[in-house]
């Protein structure tokens, strides 16, 4: 009786050539991850080439998607990110730069104030109109008068020299208490409150040489107390002058119009 031969049995998964193949192209992948691992990504220019294909014009306004003779100027807006110049409007950067000058001025006089232990006498502050100098009566005049003492000779120095490197107006406004006064030079509250005003605006245009026409001197007389007029504390707290840099974009409401740089 014949014995039945048996088949030879097949090699069960893929042909030998596939497993070299397939080997093959796992190495050349893993050469390529590690050259790009090993790569520096030009945020740059891949920023670039990502705002060609989101705004779909870029040949109208650069002759390649990547510039590469020099990179364009940034600055850090007030939330932290970096905002390109040449993508901001003229106006956009004119505010830019006023804000930076307020700021700058706010931190000069600052230290100024700090090292000179003068924190419980001037206040300084930023607000919407810009930066903000409140000075007492005791540091500029004597009661009653409106000739400027020695004692406020440095600070108004201080102030002045910043103020000549800027362009941004400048407001000096006068207060007085609720005691009315009335001599020859000065009938009422609203003469000696202008006056005061005046010799501080008058003392940065001599000794500095700044423009006249940046200045804006106001009397309020007491109709603008910071304390309620009822004593001698109140009293002097009310007798004051402010110095007000103004912030260009400020609209002031009482002119009813934006403060504008010469």
């Amino acid at each position: 009786m014949k014995r039945k031969k048996t088949p030879p049995s097949q090699n069960k998964g893929a042909p030998r050539w596939m497993v070299t193949y397939s080997d093959l192209v796992t190495l050349v992948l893993v050469f390529f991850i590690l050259l790009f691992s090993m790569s520096q990504i030009d945020m740059q220019k891949f920023r670039a080439i990502a705002d060609s294909f989101r705004d779909r014009n870029i040949f109208e306004f650069y002759p390649s998607a990547i510039q590469l003779d020099q990179p364009p100027q940034q600055i850090l807006d007030g939330d932290g990110d970096n905002k390109e110049l040449n993508s901001m409007t003229d106006a956009e950067k004119a505010e830019k730069e006023a804000d930076k000058r307020l700021d700058n001025l706010l931190t000069e006089v600052s230290k100024y104030i700090d090292e000179n232990d003068l924190q419980d006498i001037i206040v300084i502050t930023r607000v919407e109109r810009g930066v903000v100098l409140v000075l007492p009566e005791q540091i500029l005049f004597n009661t009653s008068e409106a000739v400027i003492l020695n004692s406020g000779l440095p600070f108004l120095n201080k102030v002045g020299s910043l103020l000549k490197d800027i362009p941004n107006i400048v407001k000096v406004e006068g207060h007085a208490d609720g005691r009315q006064i009335n001599t020859v030079q000065y009938p009422s509250n609203w003469e000696l409150s202008t006056a005061r005003a005046s010799s501080v605006i008058r003392y940065f245009i001599e000794q500095f040489n700044i423009d006249p026409t940046r200045f804006i001197a106001t009397g309020y007389a007491e109709t603008r107390p910071v304390a309620p007029n009822d004593g001698p504390d109140n009293w002097q707290k009310n007798r004051r002058v402010e110095i007000v840099i103004m912030d260009p974009t400020y609209v002031d409401h009482e002119e009813g119009k934006t403060v504008t740089e010469e």
